[in-house]
């Protein structure tokens, strides 16, 4: 990926080193139930993020700690900056296009547990976007575990997290957030996750409007990165996240797609570069 030339967004809020005290991921069915939405959160993480059920507990603040990043780290905030930098270009035109006006979200790298607008969460959640602050949060740790734990290296793998996670932000200037939250409040626990479901996808579906319009402008992809990124969101699906933690699969307790659907919906906005493809909740089929 063609990355060091671009601009750097001036949107990174670096928290790294400072340790947050007082949370704790209590066991059996809450750290199962974290283990399978831990990727990628995005609708209403103050669910996950202040408990309910889910084994996440806060606890009064203990005192910060500052730990120094390592030199790798400091690179992979450089990479970040850079995408983060991209998306906000792409954005900016689409918006304009739209006759509407793209408002920058921040990001916020962490090491082990930040404090957010929607609550106080542990690295284990995974990278996540709180619509109360209009943040993404991410522990560049993860991108670690994406490449050893999930297979999917590459730094493409990587931007698709970012770009995953500024989708949210995206439903949430549009207003597709709150409308499906809006829903879920009527809805039962079955018709929840479906629409969080369709929600998910169309963050990666719009992940993949950024890299097609990045791409034209200012020729982003180098050759394989378009497998490194669907790969990504093959190792992410629901399904296979819940064979590796519980060894079955139920379609039912789905948050945020399959590894077919998530990949292609990806695919989807990487090859036609419009939001108006990326309509998956009038989809019959996802």
């Amino acid at each position: 990926m063609r990355w060091q030339m671009g601009r750097r967004s001036d949107n990174v809020e670096d928290r790294r080193g400072i340790g947050v005290g007082g949370v704790a991921v209590g066991g059996g069915l809450g750290t199962i139930v974290l283990v399978v939405i831990a990727l990628f959160l995005g609708v209403d993480p103050s669910v996950v993020l202040q408990g309910g059920g889910t084994g996440v507990n806060t606890a009064p603040p203990a005192v910060e700690q500052r730990r120094a990043p390592s030199p790798e780290e400091d690179q992979l905030k450089d990479f970040v900056a850079a995408v983060l930098g991209d998306t906000e270009d792409t954005w900016r035109e689409v918006f304009a296009k739209m006759k509407r006006e793209y408002r920058e979200p921040k990001l916020v790298l962490f090491t082990d547990a930040v404090r957010s607008a929607c609550g106080t969460a542990q690295s284990a959640v995974g990278p996540f976007y709180c619509p109360s602050d209009q943040k993404v949060y991410l522990d560049l740790s993860f991108f670690r575990e994406l490449r050893d734990r999930f297979r999917a290296p590459g730094e493409f793998a990587q931007a698709y997290v970012i770009a995953h996670e500024v989708g949210h932000h995206v439903q949430n200037l549009l207003g597709i957030s709150d409308k499906v939250r809006s829903l879920q409040e009527r809805a039962d626990e079955r018709q929840g996750n479906a629409l969080s479901v369709r929600l998910e996808l169309q963050a990666d579906c719009f992940a993949g409007v950024w890299a097609n319009n990045a791409n034209r402008s200012r020729q982003i992809l180098e050759q394989g990165d378009i497998e490194k990124g669907l790969n990504a969101a093959a190792a992410i699906g629901d399904d296979r996240l819940q064979r590796q933690s519980r060894g079955y699969v139920v379609p039912d307790a789905f948050t945020h797609g399959s590894s077919a659907q998530r990949v292609r919906w990806f695919k989807r906005g990487l090859e036609t570069g419009s939001l108006r493809e990326c309509d998956t909740f009038q989809a019959r089929q996802l």
